[in-house]
């Protein structure tokens, strides 16, 4: 399995870095004194709802009589990018001063559409040699106390100031004529000229840096400092907590070692009590052991390709704006470690005596599959009822089912038969009696639920603060680059939460309840409904979300994230507990 892993990573960097080459390479980003550089325009949408977007043509601007779309990877389709040849006319080097765009008379539902997109705070967005640029194409004046005062105008006239150094394009600004206003405030027709100004100015910055600057927004360095200390604080305080509580675990596993081993010396009919006394069912396999294999499979896929995801980010491959490599990856990684899932799931389950492989592996399959299916049915039928480019073409929908019938299923059943075929036997240091023991009354918090709520706070405090800059990167505006801090976080949110996993276990072991493989899979995982909890939070508190459709995919989409979070936790936090409860038993004598 290890040269399995190896060769994936290697096939997934191969198809991103080809991919991203060959977006890149329709151009040598080299140009001369009056080339025509594109301009692609984009999309327009409410600028606090990143996932309501729409095609930048659809609001009344000046579109060109045969509307010229730009080929998009599957990545970038994903993103819910619709580039378009923009209506402006950016030659290298080449200076404009007022030009006219066109002449356009607004009908009064014309103006009554960029009133509304105006109210919204629509923004619109374009690439210029694969550099964005934004600007809002309205503002709203409130001089008037009253709603009924306030007057709307809409931005006729844009700047475009760009940089380049020698052949090369380095920067570009977009900036809209504060005193170039048509004002939308009536419901009458209006007349319109739109116009731009090109600018060209010389700097020294080399190629290869242009798109620092996009980095450096999101890290300046005060703000850097400020994230630094308190992902330090808060990992230096879970940890210490860990600290704390695994010094005492390991006191009071000592002092049973050394009890268990004076009670074989002094007596050997002695009663047992605690962990020892339930030697006989502790090894005795899970209820529902299908589903449990299918879900250590689909939670151990999960963490090779948040793994995967991690390598790549490290080495660079997402900077700013490399639009769609992220979901490129997601996609290509996730079809091509479904092996995975497919071996762990078939090998764990045989290994527990299960005879109808082929169930396991369809489980498998659909565990984690079937709910983002459904939930993507959802969210796309709303996207297409709002016309929005989140609204994925047919033609993508049907290369996604592709890459799942080609690629993912035939890994999926391959990993499966070398699961079936490699004959490992679950390891179990104690025999496991013909009938279970009654598990005495246990107080209310020993419960699955409040184990659930204790298990899942501490691995969230160490990921809480984290959390605001990935939502505000993924649900705003903001960029996320500092891979570095998230993947140290990452690190500590497994640590702790299979040290958590671990000390629940023992606990429960010690209270003479061996029901504890469930048990410890649903602790491990319960970090992903505190990261859901904080969803609700995150919405209502530290965003200025609205709408139906955003609403529908922030919940949506947020729930399978943490769906996934549940079951590659879960998976760790399992794993984790076995080894200490074979470590344990491994350790006493048990017969």
């Amino acid at each position: 399995m290890e040269k399995t892993l190896a060769v994936v990573v290697v096939i997934a960097l191969v198809v991103l870095f080809g991919a991203d080459q060959v977006r890149s390479g329709a151009s040598d980003h080299r140009y001369k004194v009056g080339d025509l550089v594109p301009l692609y325009a984009n999309k327009v949408g409410p600028f606090h709802n990143p996932s309501e977007t729409y095609r930048y043509f659809d609001l009344p601007f000046c579109s060109p009589d045969h509307l010229k779309e730009k080929k998009e990877a599957l990545g970038e389709v994903l993103n819910g990018d619709r580039l378009v040849d923009a209506p402006y006319k950016l030659y290298f080097q080449g200076e404009k001063d007022s030009e006219l765009v066109c002449s356009k008379k607004l009908k009064k539902e014309e103006v009554a559409q960029f009133r509304a997109a105006v109210i919204k705070d629509y923004y619109f967005q374009m690439y210029y040699d694969d550099l964005p640029i934004w600007g809002f194409i309205g503002k709203v004046d409130k001089e008037g106390k009253d709603p009924s005062e306030y007057r709307y105008y809409l931005y006729k006239h844009i700047h475009f100031d760009i940089f380049y150094n020698k052949d090369r394009v380095i920067e570009i600004n977009a900036r809209t004529d504060p005193h170039a206003l048509v004002d939308l405030t009536e419901d009458k027709s209006v007349e319109v000229e739109f116009l731009y100004t090109v600018k060209w100015k010389e700097t020294n910055t080399p190629f290869d840096k242009r798109m620092d600057k996009y980095s450096h927004s999101s890290s300046l360095p005060h703000h850097l400092e400020i994230h630094w200390f308190s992902i330090i604080n808060s990992c230096v305080t879970v940890l210490l907590l860990t600290g704390f509580l695994a010094t005492i675990l390991m006191r009071v596993l000592k002092n049973d070692f050394v009890k268990y081993a004076h009670d074989e010396e002094s007596a050997e009919d002695q009663e047992e009590t605690g962990w020892k006394y339930i030697h006989g069912d502790v090894f005795r396999y899970p209820k529902y052991k299908s589903l449990f294999a299918a879900a250590l499979g689909s939670g151990s896929q999960l963490f090779t390709l948040t793994l995967f995801i991690f390598v790549l980010a490290l080495v660079g491959v997402f900077y700013p704006y490399n639009r769609g490599a992220l979901f490129t990856a997601l996609v290509v990684i996730y079809a091509l470690t479904s092996g995975i899932a497919g071996y762990i799931a078939t090998s764990f389950y045989c290994q527990l005596e299960g005879t109808n492989w082929v169930r396991n592996l369809l489980l498998t399959g659909c565990l984690f599959c079937l709910p983002l299916f459904f939930m993507f049915c959802f969210l796309n039928t709303v996207a297409i009822a709002y016309n929005a480019t989140a609204a994925l073409p047919f033609g993508t929908i049907v290369v996604i089912v592709l890459i799942w019938t080609l690629v993912t299923s035939p890994l999926l059943v391959l990993g499966g038969i070398a699961g079936k075929n490699s004959k490992a036997e679950f390891q179990a240091p104690c025999r496991t009696t013909k009938y279970p023991r009654e598990i005495p009354p246990l107080p209310w918090y020993r419960g699955a639920v409040p184990q659930m709520a204790m298990a899942g706070f501490l691995p969230f405090s160490a990921i809480y603060i984290e959390l605001y800059y990935i939502f505000a990167s993924v649900w705003g505006h903001r960029i996320y680059t500092i891979y570095s801090i998230l993947f140290i976080v990452f690190i500590i949110l497994l640590i702790v939460t299979a040290f958590i996993t671990v000390a629940l276990t023992y606990f429960q072991l010690a209270a003479e309840d061996h029901e504890w493989w469930w048990r410890s899979f649903l602790c491990g995982g319960s970090t992903g409904l505190f990261i859901y909890a904080y969803c609700l939070y995150y919405y209502y508190a530290r965003s200025d979300m609205s709408g139906f459709m955003q609403t529908s995919f922030f919940f949506g989409y947020m729930a399978c994230i943490c769906y996934g979070f549940f079951l590659m936790l879960g998976t760790v936090g399992f794993r984790a507990a076995l080894l200490f409860v074979r470590h344990i038993y491994r350790s006493i004598k048990c017969e």
